[in-house]
């Protein structure tokens, strides 16, 4: 085994070998998942006492970072298992058991899945337009639409959240989770995309479907919240999702070195393109780039594993972790594919492919937009 990773070589190759079919033929990474939940993938965050490896997010990330290498779109269908997993960790750790079944399940082989995204609701965390209606006994029943919901046709239980405006002086926030087995929703069969075709991040709509009280986790207030759990949310969401951007300007890298040594120039006696010097400027350009988020991503992840208080500055720098990520690896493939030449423009190109997979990356949150407002906000304060 490849030493500090549950991904040894093989298992890794056996995965970037199939990447190529699941996205031609738009299909789930069913294989993947099944390997991936051998390997004990799915209990990283699982505390050992409780079954699982006890990974911390530093860990964790590496490891996404490593998939991504591999196999883009199965990495962010179990980025979306591993934040869950990741939020009911951080919660214990700091004291607060409320999401520890999430841990138990998970244990067991349960799938979890991130059923949070809204079309048009650029409130994210702190607001819904899913509305939550109060049921006798502490149940909520949901009825809306989310979006980009990846394991769609894998998980067993879906993360959600709704406004129960039943109260109108005092708006609820209501997260909870649902099992596949209660009904109430339907999953579409709309998921055909340039990219992150295997992910299968298919449209829920929830219809009734009913969570059952001792799977409601929290109901805040609408609107900005200090509570554990968002910021839990926010801080493995982010790191997760710049690992493995991170993980595709790895790649991308590696395809850009290999193409300057295997192409030759006629117009300098069949040299290798890894002596030309613009050649060369594009690939140290790449590396430059892509060397400087490693540390980056440690030192947030870590802090995270050993409860640091950052206090106003974690959320500028979770989400500036997030929009490096994702314009880097933008940056990097964008790079990458001028040295490889036209080759990388056919569809079944590796490096076509992370083109591809790459542009999902502006549409996580937290978007440019809204990281540069937070960003601003923390170093001038809010506009006048």
């Amino acid at each position: 085994m490849t030493p500090d990773t549950l991904l040894d070589d093989e298992l890794l190759q056996v995965i970037r070998s199939r990447a190529a079919g699941y996205d031609a033929s738009n299909t789930f990474f069913a294989e993947d998942l099944d390997d991936l939940r051998a390997a004990g993938y799915l209990r990283m965050f699982v505390p050992t006492e409780l079954g699982g490896h006890g990974f911390g997010l530093e860990r964790v990330a590496r490891e996404q970072l490593r998939l991504a290498t591999a196999a883009p779109a199965t990495a962010l269908g179990i980025t979306m298992h591993l934040v869950w997993t990741g939020v009911a960790k951080t919660l214990l750790d700091r004291g607060d058991c409320s999401l520890e079944f999430v841990l138990r399940e998970a244990a067991a082989g349960e799938v979890f899945a991130f059923g949070n995204s809204e079309a048009g609701n650029d409130l994210v965390l702190f607001g819904s337009t899913t509305r939550a209606e109060p049921q006798p006994g502490g149940a909520y029943r949901y009825f809306g639409q989310k979006i980009f919901t990846s394991l769609s046709p894998a998980w067993t239980r879906l993360g959600i959240f709704g406004l129960d405006d039943s109260d109108s002086g005092h708006p609820l926030l209501v997260h909870g989770f649902l099992d596949r087995a209660a009904g109430g929703y339907e999953i579409l069969d709309d998921w055909d995309t340039v990219g992150m075709r295997a992910s299968q991040s298919r449209t829920t709509v929830l219809d009734g479907a009913e969570v059952a009280a001792d799977r409601i986790v929290r109901k805040l207030p609408a609107g900005p919240s200090r509570d554990p759990l968002v910021f839990a949310i926010f801080a493995n969401f982010e790191i997760l999702i710049a690992a493995l951007y991170t993980g595709i300007g790895e790649r991308a890298l590696e395809l850009a070195v290999l193409a300057a040594h295997q192409r030759k120039s006629l117009k300098n006696d069949g040299r290798p393109y890894s002596s030309d010097p613009d050649i060369r400027y594009r690939v140290a350009e790449a590396a430059i780039a892509q060397d400087g988020l490693y540390p980056q991503l440690d030192v947030l992840a870590r802090a995270v594993d050993d409860l640091a208080d950052l206090g106003a500055s974690w959320f500028p720098r979770l989400v500036g972790l997030k929009l490096r990520a994702t314009e880097n690896a933008r940056f990097v493939v964008d790079q990458a594919l001028r040295v490889s030449g036209g080759r990388a423009l056919s569809s079944a190109s590796e490096l076509g492919r992370l083109y591809r997979d790459v542009v999902a990356g502006m549409f996580h949150p937290s978007d440019p937009e809204s990281a540069h407002s937070t960003v601003a906000n923390a170093w001038l304060g809010p506009p006048e």
